[in-house]
């Protein structure tokens, strides 16, 4: 059986990624309905409300999971309540996941964690993690200066370890999908292709700008300094790009740019992925689409493997 359906319970081994303030039960429950698995968010420091989200997805009685972003957690609070939650699955993210792996499996919890380089990955096996997030350089929101990408990091990562491998970064359908499979994932996670659905609680000037962008429609912010992001082309990114350094400051208007519609306000975070997606979907489409595709992409194949041909 694949095992990241094992381990979360979904029907679809295709994941929702955790944005900080996007990501809560309204598009988490859209996904984990539609055959996918939700994520519920806690980067946002916001503990008691994400617990509510938490709850609430609970009550619900759909699959789903929570990140744990370790730079970015003030305390142990969302950790203990986690554990004592009846949650069944977590990624972890944003530092080293080696105190958290003991606590999150003695909760009968599967961690995985989120990985931008073998290195991290190595690390990461070594302290008991159940699985990884490898997160390539092509994906929005917070990134490591020292690019690689979802093809290559992929390979690179299976070469030596056989644990259970969640691809990230340049993936809003099946074609991403039976690309990372064939290179050793087991399931996907999209964050930027879900900014863009339907359920998404963002305001549609963000929408838009996503379905807009050219696949050229990102820059890679604060490469030399802390934290590098990827994020939409916009004058106010721009800007910041021009001055190579970016201060805690230009991220005081984010809530402006999800709920808002001010896409100057702070940066816009998504993956070079936009220029792959047209269209603002439900979470119901893009996942029956995307396992349809993959399912075509698979059959073809294997009908070359089949006859030992190259069509």
């Amino acid at each position: 059986m694949n095992r990241v359906l094992a381990h979360t319970g979904a029907q679809y081994p295709i994941l929702q990624a955790p944005m900080g303030w996007i990501a809560r039960s309204a598009l988490a429950s859209a996904v984990s309905k539609a055959g996918g698995l939700g994520i519920i968010e806690t980067s946002s420091g916001e503990t008691e409300n994400c617990q509510r989200e938490i709850q609430r997805m609970l009550d619900s009685g759909l699959p789903f999971g929570v990140n744990l972003p370790i730079r970015f957690l003030k305390d142990d609070a969302m950790l203990r309540y986690v554990c004592e939650s009846g949650i069944r699955f977590v990624t972890t993210s944003a530092g080293s996941p080696a105190k958290f792996v003991a606590p999150l499996k003695a909760a009968g919890i599967a961690v995985y964690h989120a990985v931008p380089t073998l290195e991290a990955a190595l690390k990461c096996a070594q302290a008991g993690v159940d699985g990884l997030v490898v997160e390539g350089s092509e994906g929005g929101g917070f990134k490591n200066p020292e690019e690689v990408s979802t093809l290559v990091l992929l390979q690179a990562i299976r070469e030596h370890t056989d644990l259970p491998l969640i691809a990230a970064g340049g993936i809003v359908d099946g074609r991403g999908m039976a690309a990372a499979f064939a290179l050793g994932a087991e399931a996907v996670q999209m964050g930027t292709r879900f900014v863009a659905c339907a359920e998404s609680p963002v305001h549609a000037h963000y929408k838009q700008a996503i379905v807009q962008a050219p696949t050229t429609g990102t820059y890679m912010l604060n490469t030399q300094s802390s934290p590098c992001i990827r994020a939409l082309k916009a004058p106010f990114t721009k800007s910041l790009h021009e001055a190579g350094l970016m201060g805690p400051e230009a991220f005081k208007g984010i809530q402006d740019v999800y709920f808002g519609g001010d896409m100057n306000a702070a940066p816009a975070l998504a993956g070079q992925s936009a220029g792959l997606i047209h269209e603002v979907k439900t979470a119901r489409e893009i996942i029956e689409e995307t396992v349809a595709q993959f399912h075509a992409i698979s059959a073809r194949l294997g009908q070359l493997a089949s006859t030992s041909s190259f069509g």
